[in-house]
């Protein structure tokens, strides 16, 4: 099961948190995982080139990615970013719409 959390600091989206594996079919040709990776990694890269900015990352075993805007970016970046990763919480929620027994989406506040 993918568990994707969406984090909110006063009504902004300022980072998520994506961890495990769908096992919606067999390695290499699960598209659920193959969905969320690609919608969540090309979240970042917008967020790099479209915000000038470069969040904290920090990838590791098992599916897990975290994202966070850094403090330093400025409101307009901080905006822009919230905007994408929004983007990315609309197209994540397509995704558990469709195939709700391999991932669950929760948006918490900070």
């Amino acid at each position: 099961m993918i568990q994707a959390n969406i984090y909110f600091k006063d009504s902004r989206a300022i980072g998520f948190e994506v961890a495990g594996h769908a096992n919606s079919g067999p390695y290499g040709y699960d598209l659920v995982c193959a969905a969320v990776s690609a919608i969540t990694f090309g979240t970042v890269n917008a967020v790099m080139t479209l915000c000038d900015v470069h969040p904290d990352v920090n990838q590791g075993e098992d599916g897990y990615l975290y994202v966070k805007i850094p403090h330093s970016a400025t409101d307009s970046q901080k905006d822009k970013a919230s905007f994408l990763f929004e983007g990315m919480l609309v197209s994540l929620q397509t995704v558990e719409q469709e195939y709700s027994d391999f991932i669950t989406i929760e948006k918490k506040s900070l």
